[in-house]
């Protein structure tokens, strides 16, 4: 399959049976990622990082031992957020990852998004490739999995 017929924005959905806010904590504090991420990719982040609007950066250890420099692009409290990663003291790489959370019924819908359109690093194109909707919907049930559990 060429790069033409496969997706540059992937995404899954479902709903987790807790608030949006609680949600959103474990989303928006980088320490508490690793717990959750469906990739295995995501080692360890410091405490204290907690976003709390668009232009902030947080730091991330990957389970590889790279650093990823986070650049928050997108940012409303207990709704959305989203960022670029970039290597550290470099711009963003291309990537874009985005959560985005809406109340139903008496939970909240959840919405992960992988958005490599602006990725032209070709080191990089066979690992967003691998990227699918079951990788992404992988870290929403584990998520799910810690708060409804």
């Amino acid at each position: 399959m060429s790069d033409t017929e496969i997706p540059r924005i992937v995404s899954a959905s479902r709903v987790i049976d807790a608030p949006a806010d609680v949600i959103f904590e474990h989303i928006a504090d980088p320490a508490k990622q690793p717990a959750w991420d469906g990739n295995d990719n995501l080692g360890t982040a410091p405490e204290g990082q907690r976003v709390r609007g668009e232009g902030e950066v947080f730091a991330m250890t990957l389970t590889k031992g790279a650093v990823r420099e986070n650049h928050v692009v997108e940012f409303e409290e207990g709704r959305r957020i989203a960022w670029k990663p970039a290597e550290q003291g470099k711009p963003p790489i291309g990537q874009l990852w985005r959560w985005e959370l809406e109340p139903e019924g008496s939970g909240t819908r959840v919405t992960h998004t992988y958005d490599w359109t602006q990725l032209h690093d070709e080191t990089r194109l066979e690992r967003a490739r691998s990227t699918q909707a079951v990788n992404l919907m992988a870290s929403i049930d584990r998520l799910a999995a810690l708060l409804e559990g």
